[in-house]
């Protein structure tokens, strides 16, 4: 990606465009060529869930356009936000619990169920706790948003 400061305004092309004014084959150049044109390295960082990224600006230091990383901000307490962590957790399990419910309900009704079936739906309920602790553990905001979910495929 290469961006380009117009009167001011910078901006950014997926591609470096074939021509420029009356220039053509813009995009076969060096890059060296492009910055003698004012076309540099977009550079976008990467963030966490509780950043964002600010409004482009050319640094020029490293001879990039690039964005600061801000802190978002958000209207809930910490308290909150563990909270609908926490029940995004809970989901997350509940979902992988019930795929083997049926063992369950068949063993309610005389049906053996399976030993590494109840062996392994013992494992996620552990996990899940475990999960829930970590998580009331955090003190931050960001730090509540930023910890991650298991994701089970």
């Amino acid at each position: 990606m290469k961006g380009i400061n117009l009167n001011g305004t910078i901006k950014t092309y997926s591609s470096v465009p074939k021509t420029w004014g009356n220039i053509l084959g813009l995009n076969y150049m060096s890059d060296e060529d492009l910055k003698g044109l004012g076309f540099y390295d977009v550079v976008t960082p990467s963030t966490s869930a509780s950043q964002e990224l600010g409004d482009i600006y050319f640094d020029a230091d490293a001879e990039v356009f690039t964005y600061p990383v801000e802190s978002r901000t958000y209207t809930q307490t910490v308290a909150e936000l563990k909270e609908q962590k926490i029940a995004n957790l809970k989901d997350l399990y509940n979902r992988e619990l019930a795929k083997t419910d049926w063992y369950i309900i068949r063993g309610q009704e005389g049906t053996a169920v399976p030993q590494d079936i109840l062996d392994a739906r013992t494992a996620l309920r552990t996990e899940c706790a475990t999960q829930e602790t970590n998580i009331n553990a955090k003190t931050t905001k960001a730090s509540v948003i930023d910890y991650e979910l298991p994701s089970f495929i």
